[in-house]
């Protein structure tokens, strides 16, 4: 069965204000106080999480909102910096739609997609798919500016449900993908640093698929999605750059002192 989506405590305040947005609006608020000045590092995801008692993906959200709105900017391998003229006016922190809850949202749903396609899918969807899977391995190799193989892969999946409402959901949830000025820009980072479509991932859907097994198909696509989430929690990771170059300093700073002995 396919139960509706629904939003998770994580991920809306109780007044039905996403977590995220509140996060970013209190950091913007400290920022135009002045208790962040211009040209400052603000404290780290896990500080910031500890303060606003939510999880390190939802801070990493609003940093990324905040970022888009032009008030911090990140810098690589030092953390977060509050912009040298942040601005004054009302900033617009309501960005619709980060790439974790988007995704989060496609496994639940597209995990049953692919079980009821399982049970319905043609011997032509079956090899329109490879197709798909050998065109999303040449854009990997050739860098192709974003995912056309990759969508139609899972739409053609949805397809095979012959359900045009499923087709519509699936359709809706990608397009967001780039709708969302927030999770467009999630996902550029994560293409920055080279995450690209998983062709393994893809080919265990296939295989299952091929085999008309739902119960494999709903795990592979699941499986698929939540290395996905994985993936956006690695390439936008602050904290681990904050630490790398901490540790080099650190160690820089020993170097330096037993050279001037």
């Amino acid at each position: 069965m396919i139960r509706p989506l629904r939003p998770t405590p994580s991920t809306l305040h109780p007044g039905g204000r996403k977590l995220y947005q509140q996060a970013a609006a209190t950091i913007a608020a400290a920022i135009q106080r002045g208790d962040y000045r211009p040209g400052q590092r603000i404290p780290s995801e896990r500080e910031l999480a500890e303060e606003h008692k939510v999880s390190r993906p939802t801070i990493r959200e609003a940093l990324i909102a905040l970022e888009v709105t032009g008030l911090v900017r990140s810098r690589h391998g030092s953390g977060i910096f509050v912009v040298d003229n942040p601005p004054n006016d009302t900033l617009m922190l309501s960005l619709d739609i980060g790439a974790f809850e988007l995704t989060e949202a496609r496994r639940l749903f597209e995990g049953e997609t692919a079980a009821l396609a399982a049970v319905s899918i043609s011997d032509e969807d079956i090899a329109r798919l490879e197709t798909l899977v050998a065109d999303m391995e040449r854009e990997n190799q050739e860098h192709v500016s974003g995912e056309h193989a990759d969508r139609e892969f899972h739409v053609v999946i949805a397809r095979a449900t012959q359900n045009s409402a499923i087709v519509g959901v699936v359709e809706s949830l990608w397009d967001a993908r780039y709708s969302s000025p927030l999770c467009a820009h999630m996902l550029e980072r994560a293409r920055s640093v080279g995450v690209q479509p998983r062709i393994d991932e893809h080919l265990d859907i296939l295989q299952a698929l091929r085999e008309r097994d739902p119960v494999a198909a709903r795990a592979a696509m699941r499986d698929h999605l939540a290395r996905v989430i994985e993936g956006l929690l690695q390439a936008t990771e602050i904290d681990t750059m904050e630490r790398t170059r901490a540790e080099l300093e650190v160690k820089r700073t020993a170097l330096a002192k037993r050279g001037a002995v």
